[in-house]
């Protein structure tokens, strides 16, 4: 027992001197609560007018000729009719896709100084408090990384469906895993902004630098499956066609956010183990 603990607080050192610098943006769109329903006001009386003798119809006896009698028989099956349709076409609205839905892409790349302040600038410049502006900065992050497919070397990605509130909860949790594997360096969130001290720890073999995209949305986003590039390049697609309507939650975490730090390949997969080669 004793040498198991050693081994555990020997690895949980090691991890926590591999956290290097990171950064981390996104939000959730405001959305004000309904007003309370108001109270409604005393209906208007009008004055009712006095009945009048109006023309008095009589069905025909059967066999007189008319088929009048038919009538409320046709108007009966007709009304059953529409209202089996328009219940089928609700049941088959509400299977046809999860209410909502949450994705994690994680995309490690080659390491390079430009990548990093491009990244800080659209986390210092991000409108974090609107639906429109995390979708715009959602754009913007797909672009950049497509940009740079060919520094492309480990990712992964999850996704999960469900309610809005299991959807927003999972994104929670993924969020604050994601700040975990990093020293916050800087972080612009729901329009506050945190800056720390931090002195760069630069290795010789810091070569990589990973960004985590978390998207949660209304409706579907693409199922989880291993990743390629041809996987990661649809995911990113996805993520992009995002809407300031369908748009419930964005955040996007990367590591090392100071320029002259990369993680090592060792780092990479102490602090990720779930990574696959693309």
């Amino acid at each position: 027992m004793k040498a198991l603990r050693l081994l555990v607080l020997v690895l949980l050192l090691g991890l926590a001197l591999a956290q290097k610098s990171g950064g981390g943006v996104g939000g959730r769109p405001y959305a004000p609560a309904p007003p309370p329903p108001m109270s409604p006001g005393p209906a208007p009386v009008y004055p009712v007018p006095a009945p009048t003798p109006g023309p008095v119809f009589v069905y025909p006896y059967p066999g007189g000729g008319g088929n009048l009698g038919v009538a409320p028989v046709l108007v009966f099956f007709g009304l059953a009719l529409v209202a089996f349709l328009v219940v089928r076409g609700l049941r088959q609205a509400g299977e046809g896709g999860p209410q909502a839905s949450v994705g994690r892409l994680r995309l490690a790349l080659l390491v390079r100084p430009e990548v990093q302040r491009a990244l800080r600038r659209l986390a210092e410049e991000a409108d974090t408090t609107t639906a429109k502006g995390l979708a715009d900065l959602v754009d913007e992050v797909a672009l950049l990384l497509l940009r740079e497919a060919p520094a492309w070397r480990f990712g992964s990605y999850e996704a999960r469906e469900g309610t809005e509130e299991e959807v927003l909860g999972r994104f929670d949790a993924w969020m604050l895993e994601d700040r975990s594997t990093y020293q916050e360096t800087f972080r612009h969130f729901e329009g506050k902004k945190v800056e720390a001290a931090y002195a760069p720890k630069v290795e010789p073999g810091g070569r990589y630098l990973v960004a985590s995209l978390l998207l949660a949305v209304r409706g579907g986003l693409p199922p989880q499956a291993p990743l390629d590039r041809e996987k990661a390049r649809e995911v990113l697609l996805a993520f992009a066609a995002s809407t300031p309507f369908t748009l419930l939650a964005f955040h996007l975490a990367w590591t090392p956010e100071k320029e002259g730090e990369g993680l090592t390949e060792e780092e990479l997969l102490a602090l990720y183990p779930n990574l696959e080669k693309i």
